[in-house]
């Protein structure tokens, strides 16, 4: 994508700040001095590391023209240099798409929610599959990934499953496998050799702390049962599992994954504020503009946004009608590829607002 213009936007608004910085009536306001500082320090970012992307493809562009000119004991080494740098352009980019995002939500930590959908057993083994997907992701980003709650079929499918993943970006890099993915393959419990489709539901809420999303404890009724999960003697004695109901909402959420209903509880309800977090904001989206529809999508569970397509080894996002055939990739966790091009799409649709306002970022 272009970025030139929305460079030199913040080229422009870099150097305005400036001034207003240097100017003896702001270093009197503490609040201005620091809201100024922080955009100037993003401004600076990203340009920086425009620059940087800039210098690295020029640099591309000279060992690509060795390559054409060298001999056959020097192109293993010069090959792998233009791989190596190519590497790095890659990293650099996604590093400022994922700058130039609002970024009031963008570092915030989230809670996963995978269900099956149409399909039966397929589905809940699918699941699995996502469920393990995004496991080998947040290992390869090194984020701390956090089991909450977890239901299996017999044959090793999920029911359900909810999960926290905590890192550095991992909102801006998940929040775009919310809604349905679609799978067809021949299942294992397929005799007969035919394909099956079949759906599975993933859900991506960001982590809301208490000062987000305030629980008045008069709206909320906490019952306690025995679990029903493995546990051995313990679940058939201590009513460890919780049930918290919000009233006004009707919301519920079950949580019996540990032994302690102190730590259940606590869980449930940081599941619990993550899903009103959810609904307030979508409320104060619709009051402030009309919700934005674009090929990225509304992010709502009701969505097909995927589609993984075994026999073809091919996977599509039907949001920004984006194909690869690099379906075993994905599955152990390389979704680089796709993250960077739904993010591109979502930048190119901010390009004008941005333009038009001068500086759009929320910093």
């Amino acid at each position: 994508m272009e970025l030139d213009g929305i460079i030199e936007v913040f080229r422009v608004n870099q150097k305005s700040i400036e001034k207003q910085l240097s100017d003896p009536r702001t270093k009197d306001d503490p609040e201005k001095l620091a809201e100024l500082g922080k955009k100037h320090a993003h401004m600076t970012q990203v340009i920086e590391l425009f620059e940087s992307i800039e210098a690295k493809k020029k640099e591309l562009t000279g060992w690509e023209e060795l390559l054409t000119e060298s001999e056959d004991d020097e192109k293993s080494f010069i090959e792998q240099s233009v791989n190596d740098l190519k590497d790095q352009i890659r990293r650099l980019e996604m590093e400022l798409l994922l700058r130039l995002l609002p970024e009031a939500s963008s570092r915030k930590n989230i809670i996963g929610e995978i269900r099956p959908g149409t399909g039966g057993e397929e589905a809940a083994l699918f699941a699995m599959d996502l469920f393990k997907l995004y496991m080998r992701f947040a290992e390869r980003n090194s984020w701390k990934f956090d089991l909450i709650e977890m239901s299996e079929t017999d044959l090793g499918g999920i029911r359900e499953v909810v999960f926290s993943v905590r890192g550095q970006d991992v909102y801006s890099k998940m929040k775009y496998e919310s809604g349905v993915h679609r799978v067809q393959r021949v299942p294992s419990t397929e005799s007969g050799g035919r394909i099956h489709t079949s759906t599975v539901s993933v859900a991506i809420l960001t982590e809301a702390s208490e000062v987000d999303v305030k629980l008045d404890p008069a709206e909320l009724r906490i019952d306690t049962f025995r679990s029903s999960g493995a546990g051995g003697q313990h679940v058939n004695k201590t009513e460890s599992a919780v049930r918290v109901t919000h009233i006004p909402t009707g919301l519920t959420v079950v949580v019996q994954k540990d032994r302690s209903q102190h730590q259940n509880k606590a869980r449930a309800l940081q599941i619990l504020r993550a899903k009103l977090n959810k609904i307030y904001e979508d409320e104060k989206q619709q009051k402030t503009r009309e919700k934005r529809r674009s090929q990225i999508g509304t992010a709502e569970r009701s969505e097909k946004i995927r589609t993984y397509n075994f026999p073809q080894n091919r996977v599509t996002d039907h949001r920004i009608n984006f194909t690869t055939y690099r379906l075993p990739e994905v599955f152990e966790g390389f979704l680089d590829e796709l993250v960077m091009r739904l993010t591109e799409a979502d930048i190119a649709e901010r390009l004008e607002e941005i333009k038009s306002s001068g500086y759009a970022m929320n910093v």
